[in-house]
């Protein structure tokens, strides 16, 4: 079994694996109970670790050229072209950065509609995917097909571009 090293997400993951025992099994008898919840509870803590790859290999992508010095700094504003060193301060830099700005905002414009609004809800508002399930109004394992396929695409496509983050 995993072992959640962060508190506050260990205990999340308590909350979410109880809440969905309750919402979904709270009919069955109490003996059989301590078995759906360890089961659910690995099954949260598999959807954690999906996520916080998925999550952190985007975060890692998009703000690898983020200053030391900036806390409400948007990954988004910055981002490397292959061909050059990232540059913001010169005009060379920032029309790099303008361009493929634009680019990334053009294939995510390009995904399918399904894919697209659930890749924006999980990683850039940070939803769940129980929240993103419930506001696209499907299933979480569709939620988490969408995003897989938008993030495999997102990659593909930027990389046929030439652009490393």
């Amino acid at each position: 079994m995993f072992a959640v090293r962060n508190e506050e997400s260990a205990l999340d993951i308590v909350q979410d694996s109880m809440m969905k025992l309750a919402e979904k099994y709270g009919d069955r008898p109490a003996e059989e109970l301590p078995m759906l919840f360890q089961r659910i509870m690995q099954n949260t803590i598999r959807d954690y670790y999906r996520r916080s790859k998925v999550r952190s290999l985007w975060t890692t992508l998009l703000s690898a050229l983020t200053p030391n010095d900036a806390e409400d700094y948007d990954p988004l504003e910055t981002i490397a072209v292959e061909s050059g060193s990232y540059t913001p301060n010169t005009p060379d830099g920032q029309l790099q950065q303008s361009q493929v700005l634009v680019i990334i905002e053009k294939e995510i414009q390009q995904l399918p509609t399904r894919q697209r609004e659930a890749f924006l809800m999980r990683y850039w508002e940070d939803m769940d995917v129980a929240e993103t399930a419930s506001a696209m109004g499907c299933s979480e394992g569709s939620v988490k097909t969408h995003c897989s396929r938008a993030t495999h695409t997102l990659a593909t496509a930027l990389k046929a571009k030439g652009i490393t983050l």
